[in-house]
């Protein structure tokens, strides 16, 4: 097993703006294919046999096909996107409305890229009315004790008093709705939240924690451990890169300068432990020589947006920096990745892994070197990062 140096990194080569333009091309193309089967029903999670099968609007990643509708409507201006991403929202309002599968800490995940984007693009009133449902749904989630939004399962299950680091990205809802309001409670949960979450799940050497365990009773901090990852000890790849893009989307909401350190750490320990083509197994455990392990294209593209978002806010020469590694990264998803061919998958990139069992931890099994519809989503976030001033939909 080995791992990039940081020198040979930078010897990778960037993906060019005319590289970028033509894979937006390529994968818009591919969501206005899919619309006929995927307009009243969503993408499954993930892909079988490199194909998504179409579902209802269920599970907490259904928000990720909506939101590859919006980039991709971005991208072409058709129409026939804009009227499928407004039946989408009804979807949304229905669900928030009815309850249908919402007691989750990913309301985030689902409403951002699906209504708060709709919303932003076309002033939709239906997309802001789902939202700001899903938003209040959100913070009853809040523990004071603690200071954190529960993750999943009932709210009162001792052995589920944790969040997740995931739950970073969903966040941005709050504070969109805080905006949108003017209503401080949003803005104030976020902040809690994001506090607790990386003065625990960040390790001394920046690895994160998947989840982290909290006292019901004192709320003080317990333990941390992973259900994704290969082992409590170990570095999720998909977690890792969620730590980047979080880190920066709370230095973007909250200016706190500590968060920079945290950021360019948990950076750096991801960049440590990519192979040589700079798409990580789908724990940094595992490197070059690792080749019976899957990978995990989605971190790559994750990684990548969160990159492009903190150069937002560095001085120039460090900015630079990260919008090159960015370059990097994405350049490898599109040339090796990257579903070239409507026969042999409709998503839009190949090779990421939702949940992998391993001897020591609890996942299911499956989505295993698959498409993954959050890869998918955020791979088109991140050219469409690459190719314009992007209007972030988090």
């Amino acid at each position: 097993m080995s791992w990039i140096t940081l020198e040979r990194l930078e010897q990778k080569p960037e993906i060019t703006d005319q590289e970028v333009s033509e894979a937006l091309d390529r994968a818009a193309e591919q969501i206005i294919r899919n619309l006929p089967q995927f307009t009243d029903k969503f993408q499954k999670a993930y892909s079988e046999n490199g194909f998504y099968e179409p579902v209802d609007n269920l599970d907490w990643t259904t928000g990720f096909w909506t939101g590859e509708i919006w980039l991709a409507y971005e991208h072409t201006g058709k129409e026939a996107l804009k009227k499928a991403g407004q039946v989408q929202m009804e979807s949304f309002l229905r669900r928030i409305d009815n309850r249908i599968d919402v007691e989750t800490h990913d309301l985030g995940f689902l409403y951002s890229p699906s209504c708060v984007a709709g919303y932003k693009l076309t002033g939709s009133q239906v997309g802001r009315e789902a939202a700001l449902k899903a938003a209040e749904e959100l913070i009853t989630r809040f523990h004071e004790k603690g200071g954190f939004i529960q993750a999943w399962g009932p709210l009162n299950a001792p052995d589920n008093y944790r969040l997740i680091i995931d739950c970073l990205l969903n966040l941005p809802l709050l504070y969109w709705a805080t905006e949108e309001t003017g209503d401080q409670k949003f803005r104030q949960i976020a902040e809690k939240h994001i506090h607790t979450a990386l003065a625990n799940v960040i390790r001394p050497d920046f690895s994160t924690w998947h989840t982290f365990f909290f006292n019901q009773e004192t709320g003080e901090p317990d333990h941390g451990a992973t259900c994704q990852g290969y082992r409590d000890g170990s570095a999720w790849a998909r977690g890792q890169a969620w730590g980047i893009y979080g880190t920066a989307i709370g230095y973007k909401y909250t200016r706190r300068e500590s968060y920079i350190p945290i950021f360019k750490g948990v950076t750096e320990y991801f960049l440590e432990h990519l192979p040589e083509d700079l798409v990580p197994y789908w724990d940094l455990e595992f490197g070059d020589g690792d080749e019976d392990q899957p990978r995990d294209s989605s971190s790559a593209s994750i990684a990548a947006c969160g990159l492009l978002e903190m150069a937002k806010n560095l001085p120039e020469e460090e900015a630079a920096y990260y919008v090159g590694i960015a370059r990097k990264l994405v350049k490898s998803v599109a040339d090796n990745y990257a579903v070239k061919d409507p026969e042999e998958s409709n998503g839009l990139v190949l090779h990421s892994t939702y949940s992998n069992h391993s001897p020591y931890n609890t996942c299911n099994h499956y989505g295993v070197d698959e498409c993954n519809i959050w890869g998918d989503y955020f791979y088109m976030e991140a050219l469409t990062r690459l190719h314009k001033d992007w209007n972030v939909y988090w």
